[in-house]
């Protein structure tokens, strides 16, 4: 067993810096929000909305990925209520395996704060791996960690991700009302929330948590 001046000595484990979900994220048992350098995904039918919200909180350009046939192409004017349409940097490539690989050399370089790809399936554990480790080599050239976010169809399940995050219409004739699902998380359990804009909002704010059935 450690003495206790070996225990005293020992120096505090350090912070890790996060992005925010939303501004109100901590209060609401979201913790410090997603931490950079490192990747996290996004499945739902809102997921781009989702994006969009952290981009929001963020400064400088954002890179943003998707392949060249998808349908699902984001449009400038309908991001002009969260970030301005000149930070963003579109990439589409031809190939699927390019979509992964632009996301890993945006990550290694440290030149964006956020960088997402928009995926038409599920990557492998391997090039998640490697989205990891460029995302902490980015981090090392000087400014804040980047921060990867795969936008995934369905339920995702992207193997190997830090966290897994579901955003879904929740309406019920009240415009601007979202369900936050936490799926995964290594250290936090499954959860859900109730997400609501008001009018002159720049973002919404979580308004409660739902308790599982």
């Amino acid at each position: 067993m450690p003495s206790s001046q070996t225990l005293l000595a020992r120096a505090p484990a350090r912070a890790v810096p996060c992005l925010p979900l939303l501004p109100d994220a901590a209060q609401h048992g979201l913790g410090h929000g997603l931490a950079l350098g490192r990747v996290h995904e996004a499945c739902g039918p809102a997921r781009h909305r989702l994006a969009l919200w952290l981009a929001a909180q963020t400064t400088g350009p954002i890179l943003w990925i998707a392949p060249e046939w998808g349908a699902d192409q984001i449009n400038p004017c309908g991001v002009m209520p969260f970030v301005d349409p000149a930070r963003l940097i579109l990439v589409h490539p031809k190939r699927a395996e390019d979509v992964l690989w632009s996301m890993e050399e945006a990550l290694r370089a440290g030149t964006v704060r956020l960088a997402v790809a928009d995926l038409p399936g599920l990557p492998a554990l391997t090039p998640v791996r490697r989205m990891h480790l460029a995302a902490e080599n980015g981090g090392k050239m000087g400014g804040p960690a980047p921060l990867g976010l795969l936008l995934t169809p369905g339920m995702g399940g992207a193997q190997g991700v830090e966290t897994r995050w579901h955003l879904a219409p929740d309406h019920h004739c009240t415009p601007g009302a979202w369900q936050l699902t936490r799926l995964r998380a290594r250290t936090a359990p499954q959860q859900s929330w109730h997400v609501t804009r008001q009018q002159g909002q720049a973002l919404p704010r979580i308004t409660g948590a739902i308790k599982a059935a």
